[in-house]
């Protein structure tokens, strides 16, 4: 009797059929691993785009857990205007089907050849597009490790349109300091620390250099007849700039050129020092600091939130699917360096001075404080996840329904004083303001929370200003007649 095969996952959960839900239509694109389709939501009819992966492809549980990892990615990174958006994740017996942002503009490697090359002027914004990609990759602890013209795409076929990175197949978790040795990329943008099999993320900055250098010219800095003869010249590092249009092109734009191309990975511009070049920068004004370790921008905008919303936003992301909260499940375990379940003022100091952030420990234990809701002196990964979930997971009505319901105990269509003391003896919170929170999120004044009440002091702008506080101010100073609409 022949053996049944067993079938293999991707997703530790079982979704709906994607035909349920969407239409295929056209081939879009034909990758190593997937083909991506055109596909309309039956519902609204809003025009997708459709990456169907044949598991037939997946030959070992590696590849599996590669499929597993870029979907957390792509949401890890789903904050970002340049970055592909992910809609949701499909997966059948034969396939995994992940629907995404449409991008009809094609590809800018299509640009870059029907152009030849790029005037500095157009090239210094698509490389400052790139980099933004880049810096964002690892603020949040990923390393991407396949950046190409192909795996960018722009969103219309408009002059001016965005350009958006569509591709993670390849990247990774990287902690700051980290050495991979697996050789990964493709032939003419790997760096040479790569085909050394000894690098960390600075060979992002390498591979955007090589972008760089064929978006000014039309063709790459090392190229060879053979894949083997490319990489010789990698390691070889020289940079031809004599031959043209390199006579024609400004030594400001050769100068980082040949520091993103530069040899020794430690000796290597970062990211945000390629966005404060003065080749890049606009108007003369470079961007003020690094981007914000994620983590410390998104502690920032939580600390200024009430208890009911961070705890709102606790029941939301633990609710959230395995895909949706590994990236942050990686960034808790890339700070929480011992191991322990919780992060402690020291690991999240060191996390924060690794990125090369200015705190200072004040300020660090402010942020610290602010995720610690329950005041035990650690931010367990509850607490951490509440924290650094990105708000675009509250766009959801679904979540919305699940966070009001349960606080909502009695299922009467308000939350009452009681049920908020409930949920916060649930949660070990201790809060003698109870009232006062009530008050400042009860605009109809009857002493308990309704959804749209609810709603409204979940989405609101996350500055620390309500606004019933606003308008109160407002009434109080007399400085307008009524509240703008």
């Amino acid at each position: 009797m022949a053996k049944e095969s067993i079938t293999k996952w991707v997703l530790p959960y079982r979704t709906k059929n994607l035909r349920d839900d969407y239409v295929l239509g056209r081939v879009l694109g034909q990758g190593q691993f997937g083909t991506t389709f055109l596909c309309t939501q039956k519902e609204t009819g809003q025009k997708l785009a459709c990456k169907t992966i044949p598991k037939r492809k997946l030959l070992c549980q590696e590849d599996y857990d590669d499929v597993l990892r870029e979907i957390q990615i792509m949401h890890h990174l789903s904050e970002y205007p340049n970055v592909v958006r992910i809609q949701s994740t499909y997966e059948d017996d034969t396939n995994v089907h992940l629907v995404m942002e449409l991008c009809e503009g094609g590809e800018l490697f299509d640009r870059i050849s029907a152009k030849g090359h790029y005037s500095e002027r157009d090239a210094a914004k698509v490389i400052k597009t790139i980099i933004s990609v880049v810096e964002a990759c690892h603020s949040l602890g990923v390393m991407h490790r396949d950046l190409k013209p192909e795996n960018f795409l722009f969103s219309s076929s408009d002059e001016d349109a965005s350009l958006k990175s569509t591709d993670f197949g390849l990247s990774v978790f990287c902690k700051p300091d980290a050495t991979f040795t697996e050789l990964v990329g493709s032939a003419y943008y790997v760096a040479p620390e790569v085909l050394n099999r000894r690098y960390g993320r600075e060979c992002d900055v390498w591979s955007a250099g090589v972008i760089l250098y064929i978006l000014l010219c039309g063709f790459p800095p090392f190229n060879a007849g053979t894949q083997y003869g490319i990489f010789r010249k990698i390691k070889q590092g020289k940079v031809e700039f004599e031959t043209s249009p390199w006579p024609n092109i400004s030594e400001s734009a050769k100068d980082l050129i040949g520091k993103m191309l530069e040899s020794d990975p430690k000796k290597r511009l970062t990211a945000h020092q390629v966005l404060c070049h003065p080749w890049i920068v606009d108007d003369t004004v470079a961007p003020d600091k690094p981007l914000d370790f994620a983590v410390v921008s998104r502690l920032k905008r939580f600390s200024v939130m009430n208890k009911l919303k961070k705890m709102a936003l606790r029941v939301v992301a633990e609710k959230l699917s395995e895909e949706e909260i590994g990236g942050l499940k990686e960034l808790f375990k890339m700070i929480d360096t011992d191991n322990s379940g919780t992060i402690t003022f020291e690991e999240l100091k060191d996390s924060i001075r690794r990125v090369g952030s200015e705190l200072v420990e004040s300020e660090i234990q402010e942020l610290l404080q602010a995720a610690d809701v329950d005041e035990s002196g650690t931010i367990d990964y509850g607490e951490f996840l509440a924290a650094t979930i990105h708000l675009n997971k509250l766009e959801r009505e679904e979540n919305l329904v699940a966070a009001f319901s349960f606080f909502d105990k009695d299922a009467s269509g308000c939350i009452t004083m009681d049920e908020l003391q409930q949920a916060w003896n649930q949660f070990g919170i201790k809060d003698s303001h109870l009232d006062e929170m009530i008050k400042d999120i009860d605009q109809d004044n009857d002493g308990q929370i309704n959804y749209g009440e609810f709603v409204e002091m979940m989405r609101k702008d996350n500055d620390g200003i309500s606004r019933r506080t606003m308008r109160n101010t407002l009434n109080f100073e007399n400085t307008l007649p009524h509240e703008s609409k």
